[in-house]
């Protein structure tokens, strides 16, 4: 693997774990694809450092309990928006 990706998958991680990110906004900060994010973080990351690969796992997973109800509230504001 290259250096520059090991470097990218590190510092994906560093910014899930301090920012409490989803996938996506980890995709924006740093303007790669979600695809590119979610194989760094499930792929790549356990081979370079499996200790932070489980943690950056334990916030991914609690970010995809908590998804549905993002969901519901972006679905609520929006239609109050509308509305007012």
């Amino acid at each position: 693997m290259k250096d520059y990706i090991e470097e990218r998958a590190l510092e994906i991680a560093k910014h899930i774990i301090n920012q409490k990110a989803t996938v996506r906004q980890t995709a924006n900060v740093f303007g790669v694809s979600k695809s590119t994010v979610h194989k760094d973080v499930t792929e790549r990351l356990p081979r370079i450092n499996p200790l932070i690969a489980s943690r950056v796992k334990l916030v991914l997973e609690k970010n995809k309990a908590e998804r549905h109800i993002r969901g519901g509230k972006a679905t609520k504001m929006k239609y109050k928006a509308i509305n007012d």
